[in-house]
């Protein structure tokens, strides 16, 4: 029961952590339904479509200031539909609609509001509405106020303008280009569009708001490899430093927080993603894998150690996001507040002296880098010399004392596209260095993945919370990236069943998400459900867009088995990354990637032993999984195995483990040598 005494709304029985946040406000909210827009027509009253995801801060001012007012849910009760969407649970939905919202005011954002007729064609767009006016700005309540006297006094006008919108969406369609992949030519274009936006004393690419740009460095490190270009992999490691040394990183338990609000990656907005946190575990372990760097080594661990004793599960998956917001001590709840220090915080857990040399060697200062005289723990470059084992026990005591503050909110939603991303980065992180925890964890979201959000065609279920499956079918991306995760699954544990699995997800890709004439891919399956615009975006935000993982896990699965048509569609879907990718390289990155991948072949290594657990075998399989060859894919097992197409008639050398490396329908002769294998598999 709310405070007021009223029922929770229809919320109430909803899955999606983010909706139950809204289940007792006075609104009368409806998710998202075909029952929703009947009530509209009955009524005859617009809906209104507020979207936003759970770990939004500006969502949940909005929440507090509108929605649990009584007086603003008694007018958009009267007047209104409310519909509430969870954008991670409906990226369609967010899609077509924040495509609206960008042509109308040229930009977007969360939350997002926007006014639908009862057949779904917007006629008017926001984002964050105030209380009360400020900065230029209506109030919410007044735009209620002008929404509905235009419906009720003007609703042919509202009529035609929403259609209009309607048709122009309809008619956006995405210049395709063509179907050949991007050439030499492409990525060196590709690679000087990135070096001129480079910003070359802090790293990164653009201003503020910084991103970490994962999957352009993935590209980075790719060409790197095939190419040697000293540059790209300049970027790259100074970049992954930069952010690492940054308080977009946190100093004391790992992960990183969703971006930086400046262009020194030093106040974050502090909110952790999933798909941030596996997309940068991947990248550093990669960098790593290129350079041996010792921080890379560090910051991959320390992040995917982060995912698994904070995001993950009792059911074996992970979870969405931790909220940037939590309790400051005193009742309120505050961006940062779990994370920031104050010298007097540090002098209280830790004594003068430590104290000082805690302020010197996190960033923290008197004035504070953050808000109320408070710093985000930093690694400030220095000549000191630390010690080090001192500074790891501060850094111990800090972590444990901060374990007593509030902590923030986690969203327990189990997305099957980040979790696919997460598998792909646990699994290829805990076989470069040796955990084969990081693996476990990787196996059991697969199965969870595999028992729970796969029906018994093979079709995935976007969302699960709580091991009770979501009613929202999946769209492309989560297709993809779980395959991805799959084939990561493949090569590490030498499971052939993954192959399986991810085969069985990709022929949905090219069956319902595919168009056959073209070759361009549609983010949601042909028999989803109908919205106003079938959304089709080919540009990595951020996560890899579903066209270019879906690119990426067709090339790794016609590599693992010869698939032609699996081969052809990669590369048909590759030719928007030849049309945009010398234009905009920045946001299709992981495009980019895939396309040095075929540009490398992509590789294919077989390592057959006795047994998977003969050190040989294990170490050529290891030396195999370390190589840097762009988008290179592993098989290992046992001569005369049956589990991957790629071990078939491959058989011991003298009696040896041994390794085969083909690449363009030509082979090396075997070697049973690590460092042979190695030379074979450096780019």
């Amino acid at each position: 029961m709310r405070e007021d005494g009223g029922m929770p709304n229809r919320l109430a029985h909803e899955t999606s952590p983010y909706l139950l946040q809204h289940a007792d406000n006075p609104v009368d909210w409806w998710p998202w339904s075909e029952e929703a827009f009947a009530e509209a027509r009955r009524r005859q009253v617009p809906v209104l479509l507020s979207v936003g995801y759970s770990s939004c801060h500006w969502c949940h001012v909005m929440a507090h200031e509108s929605f649990e007012d009584p007086a603003t849910a008694e007018e958009l009760n009267a007047h209104f539909v409310s519909v509430k969407v969870d954008r991670e649970e409906r990226p369609d939905v967010d899609a077509v609609y924040m495509e609206a919202v960008q042509a109308a005011t040229g930009q977007g954002g969360w939350p997002m509001t926007v006014f639908l007729t009862p057949d779904a064609e917007p006629f008017y767009f926001g984002t964050y509405f105030p209380p009360a006016p400020r900065h230029g700005m209506p109030s919410f309540r007044q735009v209620l106020q002008g929404v509905h006297q235009a419906w009720s006094e003007r609703r042919g006008e509202v009529d035609e303008v929403a259609g209009k919108i309607t048709r122009d969406l309809a008619g956006r369609e995405i210049a395709y280009g063509d179907d050949q992949v991007p050439g030499e030519e492409q990525l060196a274009q590709a690679l000087l569009g990135l070096t001129r936006e480079y910003d070359p004393q802090r790293g990164g690419f653009g201003g503020a708001p910084k991103f970490p740009p994962s999957m352009v460095i993935e590209f980075l490190l790719r060409h790197h490899a095939r190419t040697g270009a000293e540059g790209a992999l300049q970027m790259a490691r100074d970049t992954c430093e930069r952010m690492a040394r940054g308080g977009i990183y946190d100093q004391l338990g790992g992960g990183f927080a969703r971006y930086s609000v400046d262009r020194d990656w030093v106040v974050p907005h502090f909110e952790k993603m999933l798909y941030d946190n596996a997309l940068l575990c991947r990248v550093y372990t990669h960098l790593w894998r290129a350079t041996g760097s010792g921080l890379a080594r560090r910051v991959a661990l320390e992040t995917a150690d982060f995912m698994v004793r904070e995001l993950r599960t009792p059911e074996g998956a992970f979870a969405s996001a931790l909220d940037a917001d939590s309790d400051d001590g005193s009742g309120r709840h505050v961006e940062g507040a779990y994370y920031v220090w104050t010298p007097a915080q540090l002098r209280e857990v830790l004594g003068e002296a430590d104290a000082e040399l805690a302020a010197r060697y996190f960033g923290v200062t008197e004035e504070g880098t953050f808000e109320e005289g408070a710093s985000v723990l930093q690694l400030p470059q220095r000549d000191e010399v630390f010690d080090a084992d001192r500074i790891d026990a501060v850094r111990q005591r800090l972590l444990a004392a901060r374990a007593g503050r509030p902590a923030p909110g986690r969203d327990d939603k189990v997305v099957a596209a980040w979790n696919g991303l997460a598998i792909a980065a646990l699994a290829e992180t805990g076989a470069c260095f040796d955990r084969p925890d990081l693996v476990e964890a990787a196996v059991a979201a697969g199965d969870l993945l595999v028992r729970l959000h796969m029906d018994d065609q093979a079709r995935i279920a976007r969302t699960s919370k709580d091991g009770h499956v979501g009613a929202n079918a999946g769209v492309l991306e989560d297709y993809a990236d779980v395959a991805e995760g799959f084939l990561a699954l493949a090569s590490v544990t030498g499971e052939g069943v993954w192959l399986e699995f991810a085969g069985l997800l990709l022929d949905h890709v090219l069956a319902r998400f595919a168009d056959p004439e073209s070759g361009a891919l549609y983010d949601t399956a042909s028999d989803a459900e109908r919205l106003i615009r079938r959304p089709q975006d080919p540009t990595d935000n951020a996560a890899p867009s579903g066209w270019t993982a879906a690119a990426g896990a067709l090339l790794g699965y016609a590599a693992h088995t010869g698939s032609e048509p699996h081969r052809t569609a990669a590369e048909r879907a590759l030719g928007v990354v030849k049309a945009l990718g010398p234009r905009v390289p920045r946001f299709i990155g992981w495009g980019l990637a895939v396309a040095e991948a075929v540009l490398d072949g992509p590789r294919e290594v077989a390592v057959v032993g006795p047994s998977l657990d003969d050190p040989a075998t294990a170490a050529l399989h290891r030396t195999a999984l370390l190589g840097t060859a762009p988008g290179a894919v592993v098989a290992a097992g046992t001569a005369g195995s049956d589990e991957f197409p790629l071990l078939d008639g491959r058989g011991l050398v003298g009696g040896e483990p041994a390794a085969y490396v083909c690449r363009n329908f030509t082979c090396d002769a075997p070697t049973t040598d690590p460092d042979r294998l190695r030379t074979a598999l450096s780019g």
